[in-house]
């Protein structure tokens, strides 16, 4: 799961493509930066004043493609200081509806 300025869909595109990920969904969504509160849990669904056009990235995609894909994050983070970093996480996935593995 990757979440990032809008302006930066590309960027993860190529960090997912360099990972092996080929099938993702993205989608569209504004994020909110209150920059008073100085908890970030308190901000994850802020009603803060500052709107940023952003997207929401995920796959279902094996480990190892997954720990490759944080790790570019990263190192993209590290070369770019924008103040807006690509946030990525990787969540487990218990329970699936598909009788394939993911």
């Amino acid at each position: 799961m990757v979440t990032s300025l809008k302006e930066y869909q590309k960027a993860v595109a190529d960090i997912f493509n360099k990972s092996g990920i080929t099938v993702f969904s993205v989608t569209e969504t504004i994020g909110f930066k209150d920059h008073d509160t100085p908890n970030l849990l308190d901000e994850w669904f802020s009603a803060g004043n500052e709107k940023f056009d952003s997207i929401f990235l995920f796959s279902f995609t094996q480990d190892v493609r997954a720990e490759k894909a944080l790790d570019l994050v990263k190192k993209y983070n590290t070369g770019h200081d924008t103040g807006f970093p690509i946030h990525a996480f990787i969540l487990p996935v218990t329970k699936s509806s598909l009788d394939e593995s993911i």
